[in-house]
């Protein structure tokens, strides 16, 4: 997302963005690689290239990108045999993709409230969901804090289930010193525009699987028979990620411990800004993680006494543009008679009516956190 400027009366003033892509000069030399080298498909040596980088990155074995973070889920739901009637238990907090993939496979999404302090699925409300259809849990990393992932995947042992990680926001974070999407049987990632790492559009899977690695490499390329081209006794799918997206991602990597050195920075300086600010709850960071803080989110809490639409109407008029949390899945029209609630869903429904974001984007400067910071107290009742 660019900068943009908007007219106010008549004057003009500089938006500062939710989040605008930061592109490595190193990925310009890339893509300009691939462009001349004229393999830019899916074919391309620089998407093997891409793949080994990214998964080393994580400390998995095998690397499959994909053409986005969706595809990525339901590539994943599918190499893990999800079908007609399974159960995948999905975080009720979440982008709609999560339920999506498992309902692309026929499978139902079991809706499960996540914990207040990060937003990420509370492993009690897990276990309580959990049925003899229960096939998977996909664990989703909001907002780049990683999930307790000691307990979802002790819970995943006790009763045998797969998890997929959602790592779409959590590229490089950690728990307990190492990477998620490393944790459960595969995990997944978004390189979509406004993500740490982003080739534009795209995704990846990683695992240490070889059985899984093998399967996924052959169904995200329509499953063709590998001894007769254009021959297949599977049902696969076009998802291939392109070269050039791939040499963008390559440039990309080379910057990415930068990437969240700044994103974390960004952090501190908001919440040492904020900290003494009434009438906002600031995101924490629990003692088992590094986070890479995708998005900095805040909660505006009742003692306001001002709706969060006000709340980022009067932001905006400031020059400051926001964003609200997802909306609940439980509330959202396209899922209705898909999914199965497995819990209550106080706690998701609270925090999706209170969350939104603040700029966070790789390109955002000191003085224009300062500036979001200076809106938000003239905007806010003392």
């Amino acid at each position: 997302m660019a900068r943009t400027h908007r007219q106010i009366s008549c004057f003009s003033i500089q938006m500062i963005p939710v989040s605008e892509p930061a592109i490595a000069p190193e990925s310009f030399q890339k893509v300009k690689e691939c462009l001349t080298s004229g393999w830019i498909s899916g074919s391309s040596q620089y998407v093997a290239e891409f793949e080994k980088i990214f998964a080393a990155s994580t400390g998995a074995r095998y690397g499959v990108s994909v053409s986005n973070g969706t595809a990525a889920l339901h590539l994943s739901c599918v190499a893990l045999g999800i079908g007609v009637g399974d159960e995948v238990i999905v975080p009720n907090l979440t982008i709609i993709s999560c339920a999506l993939a498992p309902i692309y496979c026929g499978a139902i999404p079991v809706l499960v409230d996540v914990g207040v302090e990060t937003g990420n699925l509370d492993p009690a409300q897990v276990e309580k969901a959990i049925t003899p259809r229960t096939k998977a849990i996909l664990v989703v990393h909001l907002l780049g804090h990683p999930a307790d992932m000691s307990l979802l995947t002790k819970i995943a042992r006790k009763h045998k289930l797969f998890i997929i990680e959602d790592c779409a926001e959590a590229h490089g974070a950690l728990y307990k010193n190492r990477a998620v999407g490393t944790f459960g049987t595969l995990g997944i990632f978004s390189f979509y525009a406004n993500k740490i790492i982003t080739t534009g559009e795209g995704g990846m899977i990683v695992t240490n699987n070889k059985n899984l690695y093998k399967k996924m490499i052959s169904l995200r390329n329509l499953a063709h028979s590998p001894t007769k081209r254009f021959f297949h006794r599977a049902i696969g799918f076009n998802y291939r990620l392109s070269g050039l997206q791939a040499a963008l991602g390559i440039g990309q990597m080379s910057r990415f411990q930068e990437y969240i050195k700044k994103k974390r920075a960004t952090a501190r300086l908001y919440t040492s800004l904020l900290q003494d600010v009434s009438h906002l709850r600031l995101p924490i960071e629990k003692s088992y993680a590094k986070s890479v803080y995708w998005m900095y989110s805040v909660h505006l809490q009742s003692s306001a006494q001002m709706s969060r639409s006000t709340f980022m109407e009067k932001l905006y008029k400031k020059g400051v543009e926001t964003r609200t949390f997802f909306f609940p899945l439980h509330r959202q029209p396209a899922l209705k008679n898909l999914c199965v609630v497995g819990s209550p869903l106080s706690v998701s429904t609270r925090l999706a009516r209170e969350g939104l974001y603040l700029p966070s984007g790789l390109t955002l400067s000191e003085q224009d956190v300062r500036s979001v910071v200076q809106a938000i107290r003239e905007t806010l009742p003392t």
